[in-house]
């Protein structure tokens, strides 16, 4: 059943208003071919400046896939393996709590599966060097061994990009410019704030004020060693290109094999997420920053690439992503790729869930009950829950899972909650 671009729109449209996003760029390429790309809105809401398929936006997260693939492009020339443990190219790394540090893969790093819980962040650091000084001084209770859970990790991630500089001899900005932004024309991309501020047709990041109903707009973040994980500033088209070389080269695909469950029917790979959908595969990878979010994969099974880019604080990118998807490959626009069942939790079952969950980078989350009913307090604002099981908890608004982890008395120690393991306190 073929869809039209046009019912997409109309969508599109319908979410910027509800999600009071200023701007929204989308584009898809199937087999090699640029199929539909789009700017909705404005990139300056003030000038009434428009977006178009090439505005440049941050993608925040969505740089951690290039970095996956540069790490994969050094193991084919035979540099490097996943498999080497971290220390044989970052010797001097010693966390206490991960010890024996030698466990710790390469593979680990790319997975976000090396034990370490969420850290306070410290973007005042900008050489990576000097991110493992701060990590091996940082007092932190592990997760658990290395491969044994899954929890998001920015710093862990980073030190691929130490590896990436001993193994090149080059800083990472500009390897990854070398080896990426150069050989595949991304003209209108950069890691450099400078440079970011020489183009032309470039979005204001905003953040929407709920009391005044107003776009306050905001710095571009400067992120220090955390561009690793997130520092690439690009547009619509040109991920497509890089989407487009991830489908041509066979050994990428290792990027979407699934190494960690992180949802029911979603699992973790190299910096990009896996969901089997009718036959299909859906391969993507979000991110966010104070006034970008983004989201980009693949469906490699129809050589489909899809990029979406906002300048909206939390705007839902991904479920923009999805109608795109949707569309695509001729199914229904609002199709979900995943939904959880119904499960009815018994008054002890809903009591063991109640408590506080939290970590050092700072992530919150509160299970309260409320009248018999169970919520989650996120951010200062309440939100209503179901269950799908006797183990996750799903935020009814955005049929977002919550998955709890048990201890051998039947409590909850941990719960992943915005991909992160959040301990109870």
């Amino acid at each position: 059943m073929k869809r039209s671009w046009s019912e997409f729109e109309a969508y599109v449209y319908e979410v910027m208003k509800k999600e009071n996003i200023p701007g929204t760029a989308v584009a898809v390429a199937e087999r090699s071919r640029v199929i539909y790309e789009k700017g909705f809105g404005y990139r300056d809401v003030a000038q009434k400046l428009a977006v178009t398929p090439e505005t440049i936006f941050g993608i925040a997260s969505v740089t951690k896939s290039l970095t996956a693939a540069a790490i994969l492009v050094l193991e084919q020339e035979g540099q490097l393996s996943v498999d080497d443990p971290v220390t044989k190219y970052i010797p001097e790394l010693a966390i206490p709590s991960l010890e024996p540090m030698d466990e710790i893969r390469i593979h680990h790093l790319l997975s976000h599966t090396t034990g370490l819980p969420p850290v306070k962040r410290n973007e005042s650091l900008n050489r990576l060097q000097e991110h493992v000084t701060y990590l091996n001084a940082i007092a932190l209770e592990r997760l658990g061994k290395p491969g044994e859970y899954f929890s998001y990790s920015n710093d862990a991630f980073l030190l691929l990009g130490l590896i990436i500089e001993r193994v090149t001899g080059r800083l990472y900005r500009r390897y990854m410019t070398h080896r990426f932004l150069e050989r595949l024309a991304m003209q209108r991309s950069t890691f450099s704030l400078e440079e970011l501020g020489k183009f032309e047709n470039v979005t204001v990041p905003y953040r929407y004020n709920k009391e005044t109903r107003t776009y306050e707009a905001q710095e571009w973040s400067k992120l220090g060693n955390y561009e690793v994980g997130g520092g690439l500033r690009s547009n619509v088209l040109d991920l497509l290109k890089f989407g487009q070389l991830l489908l041509r080269e066979p050994y990428f695909s290792r990027m979407w094999q699934p190494v960690h469950p992180v949802f029911r029917q979603t699992s973790y790979g190299y910096a990009l997420t896996a969901t089997p959908y009718d036959g299909v595969t859906l391969v993507q990878h979000g991110g966010s920053q104070p006034g970008v979010a983004a989201n980009f994969g693949l469906v490699p099974e129809r050589q489909l690439v899809i990029a979406v880019l906002t300048n909206a604080s939390g705007a839902p990118a991904e479920e923009i992503w999805l109608a795109a998807a949707n569309t695509a490959l001729g199914r229904p626009l609002e199709q979900k790729a995943a939904v959880e069942p119904e499960y009815r939790l018994s008054t002890r079952e809903m009591e063991r869930f109640l408590g506080t969950y939290a970590s050092e980078e700072g992530g919150c989350l509160d299970i309260v009950k409320d009248a018999g009913e169970i919520a989650a307090l996120i951010d200062g604002e309440r939100y209503a829950l179901r269950a799908s099981g006797p183990q996750i908890l799903v935020i009814k608004a955005w049929e977002y899972p919550i998955p709890f982890y048990f201890d051998d008395s039947g409590q909850p120690w941990a719960v992943l909650f915005g991909m992160r393991m959040l301990r109870r306190k």
